[in-house]
């Protein structure tokens, strides 16, 4: 019975495993980002399945068939491990963009990079939830709070802008209805002076 043939998963070359990289990220000044840890840890899942269904519990499950035809047993399973591989692959690829996996992982070690030369002490929980909760929760209310204060105050100018637009315009209003019946009260007393002429016009002599 011939013995299974190693498959390449990835391009080929030798990944290091998720705890090669723990130890290496433990050395003084190295730092592994989290997307390459991450494709490691899919590339070593991917070895470990490829591994646990080795080509010999694949022919312990076909044993007829690999008497019969013991080369097309061993494509048989090339193929099926080159698909499986594939599809994985795929499936993760898929993930990672879905979620903007890969962003997101990389804003993280931008976070966690720029933190180093923060000098303040980092967050920890006091073992005292309602603490934890109003010092993670008030911060952001009183910013909500002076947000709407602003958007308070500056509705509040525009409507004083508005009010003070409408009360100039009443004021223009009432000037133009006073211009109006002025020249209606001249004009009346134009025509009752007209009228006053003509009547003595054509009083008889």
């Amino acid at each position: 019975m011939a013995e299974a043939s190693g498959v390449n998963v990835g391009s080929g070359c030798e990944e290091k495993g998720p705890e090669e990289l723990s130890q290496e990220s433990a050395r003084p000044g190295t730092t592994i980002s989290r997307v390459k840890l991450f494709d490691t840890m899919v590339d070593t899942f991917i070895q470990k399945l490829v591994a646990a269904g080795s080509y010999q519990r694949f022919t312990d499950c076909y044993k007829c068939f690999y008497q019969l035809q013991p080369e097309m047993t061993r494509r048989i399973y090339d193929k099926f491990v080159t698909q499986l591989q594939t599809s994985i692959q795929e499936e993760i690829s898929e993930i990672k963009a879905e979620g903007n996996l890969e962003a997101v992982l990389n804003a993280l070690d931008a976070i966690v990079e720029g933190s180093k030369d923060c000098e303040e002490p980092a967050w920890r929980p006091s073992g005292i939830p309602e603490k934890d909760l109003c010092s993670a929760v008030v911060p952001y209310f009183l910013q909500q709070r002076d947000a709407l204060q602003r958007r308070v105050q500056k509705q509040e100018a525009e409507n004083r802008q508005l009010a003070d637009a409408v009360l100039a315009g009443r004021r223009q209003v009432e000037e133009l209805q006073l211009q109006g019946q002025a020249r209606q009260q001249a004009w009346q007393a134009l025509h009752r002076e007209q009228k006053e002429l003509v009547a003595v016009l054509r009083e008889p002599e």
